[in-house]
């Protein structure tokens, strides 16, 4: 690479300055004054040929500036850069850029959940955060879609360019995800069930919820409750919990809990995953059974705290009247009071995994190759705190 001081150019007019000159061979700024009128009145519009001119230097030079900045000298760039920035030019247009490179330098993440629920839900939160971490080094972004229906005529799983996906909790029938499918995006499955040929990132729901009802029944519980959140679904008390569990983690929690009662035959209160007041709806509904649940167990911590909440409003001790088991291990179940018992789940992890499954899946398209499907199931913990304790004898 030729450094930018290396020969020094012939003196020409201010009116010639030549394109087109081998990376990093520079001439003298053109005397006319930027920006300029392109004749009607309007300024003309920048373009990378036009700092390339300012500069005397390629259009490729002044392009690798911002794309491939490796292939100039440290102060050829910072050079370019400065000119741009004093004529007010932020970089090649985005849509062309893409088409060239044949990539858009996004990946969706599709989710089930309205936006607001998203951004106000702990782990959700916190799971967003954890792929914007694992994407860092590669310095793509991230595009939120959602399958909510919207009064447009776009459909963010069809129309918006992205490079891939993570199908984030949705359920199976979800039109958004069948769009991804049919698009052929390398995708990869997060909280739902496996595909053949996609890659996934789950949880042991099933295990976690296993051992959180071994615990209530270790402690001589007899009457449970249980608060189980669907994807999509009646809400209320359901008679075949099993069958009205729809998505992923909803079913494997269920088979879970149902697995460590042994037998007892709980209580299923059944809530929509997002819907408003739906931890207080629930709490309200299963805590009017009579006879009321000495425990209860929750799909997560936010539920398990509705309970808490609505028991003490009916003068209810917890846990001397009444245990309750989250789900998540959530900043909110440890600061709550009682400290909520409840099932760890490692959401960074879970994150930081999908993103780098992700961008190998992406990597694997571009260059035509296969690789390895991946099915990883993080372990789960049981976290007892100051939720629960032995059920006293009636």
């Amino acid at each position: 690479m030729t450094s930018p001081t290396a020969r020094s150019p012939k003196r020409r007019s201010s009116h010639s300055v030549r394109a087109g000159r081998a990376d990093g061979e520079s001439a003298p700024r053109s005397a006319v004054p930027w920006p300029a009128d392109d004749g009607n009145g309007a300024m003309a519009r920048v373009t990378l040929q036009t700092i390339a001119d300012r500069l005397g230097v390629s259009r490729m030079t002044v392009s690798n500036a911002f794309s491939r900045p490796d292939q100039l000298s440290a102060p050829l760039r910072e050079r370019i850069l400065a000119e741009a920035r004093e004529l007010g030019y932020v970089g090649p247009d985005p849509a062309a850029r893409a088409l060239a490179r044949g990539t858009t330098g996004a990946i969706g993440v599709l989710l089930t959940d309205t936006l607001p629920f998203a951004f106000t839900d702990e782990i959700s939160v916190g799971f967003l955060g954890a792929v914007v971490d694992g994407l860092a080094p590669t310095g793509l972004a991230l595009t939120l879609l959602t399958t909510q229906p919207s009064d447009s005529d776009v459909v963010p799983a069809r129309d918006v360019a992205i490079d891939g996906a993570l199908v984030y909790s949705c359920h199976l029938d979800s039109p958004a995800r069948d769009w991804l499918l049919r698009r052929q995006l390398p995708l990869v499955f997060v909280d739902q069930g496996p595909m053949a040929g996609i890659s996934s990132v789950n949880v042991d729901d099933r295990g976690g919820a296993r051992a959180a009802a071994q615990h209530l029944v270790g402690l001589g519980h007899r009457r449970i409750g249980i608060v189980n959140t669907v994807v999509e679904g009646a809400a209320g008390i359901v008679d075949d919990p099993l069958a009205a569990a729809r998505g992923h983690p909803p079913r494997q929690r269920i088979l879970g809990w149902l697995d460590g009662l042994a037998g007892i035959v709980p209580t299923v209160v059944q809530t929509e995953r997002g819907a408003p007041d739906d931890a207080t709806t629930a709490a309200e509904t299963l805590l009017a059974v009579e006879p009321r649940p000495t425990a209860v167990l929750c799909f997560s911590d936010v539920h398990a705290l509705g309970i808490v909440r609505v028991a003490r409003s009916l003068g209810l001790s917890v846990p001397g009247d009444i245990s309750v088991v989250g789900f998540d291990d959530s900043r909110a179940a440890r600061h709550s009071d009682p400290p909520l018992t409840t099932v760890r789940q490692d959401v960074d992890a879970k994150g930081r995994i999908a993103a780098s499954l992700l961008t190998a899946a992406i990597e694997h398209a571009r260059s035509g190759t296969t690789g390895r499907v991946r099915h990883h199931v993080l372990p789960t913990e049981l976290v007892v705190r100051g939720s629960t304790a032995a059920a006293v004898s009636e």
